[in-house]
């Protein structure tokens, strides 16, 4: 819109003057150096450093950047995420996170639900490849199969004592002579 005038590139309509030449200084970019026009007002406010809000908030971080423990991906960390890190490791996402945590720090006797080893009996069937098959209805649905230890003590985990029984099985073997008998002759 300007008054058409050539020789002066800002020129505004402005009331019943002609035009009024625009005198915004050109300021550079503290963050990426780029030229930007900037209104006195901002720069008599201390504005007008920064060309953009991206610009401004790259100006406003103090952290730096760190490589993932796992992935050894670049990720930037704040100067409090730096300082308040207990193991001074450092992770690019919540997955990366929970591989540690999972893989290296809370296994074993590290792991709040530890138990001292007795609770792994299911891991030993699944680790010696013992086919997941029910002994006593021969159902092979690993999602209701259970371990049973056939002489009813549960630190006894050696594999001569533990069995694949499915949920109903297990309850009947738990709860009934009859079928306790069968499946002792089964097994036998």
């Amino acid at each position: 819109m300007g008054c058409g005038n050539i020789s002066q590139p800002f020129c505004l309509p402005f009331g019943n003057q002609d035009c009024i030449t625009d005198d915004m200084p050109t300021v550079k970019c503290k963050v990426c150096r780029d030229s930007f026009y900037a209104k006195p007002n901002w720069l008599r406010r201390g504005w007008g450093k920064y060309c953009s809000t991206l610009c401004q908030h790259e100006a406003l971080k103090n952290g730096k950047l760190v490589s993932c423990f796992i992935c050894k991906e670049q990720t930037y960390k704040t100067r409090k995420e730096l300082r308040v890190s207990k193991s001074k490791k450092y992770f690019c996402s919540k997955s990366c996170q929970t591989i540690w945590r999972n893989t290296m720090v809370f296994i074993g006797s590290n792991h709040a639900n530890w138990k001292g080893g007795e609770s792994t009996y299911r891991d030993i069937l699944i680790r010696t490849n013992v086919p997941q098959i029910c002994k006593l209805c021969r159902i092979k649905d690993g999602r209701i199969l259970a371990v049973h230890h056939i002489d009813r003590n549960r630190k006894n985990n050696s594999l001569n004592n533990l069995a694949w029984l499915c949920h109903n099985c297990h309850f009947l073997i738990h709860h009934y002579n009859k079928e306790r008998q069968e499946f002792m002759v089964l097994i036998a």
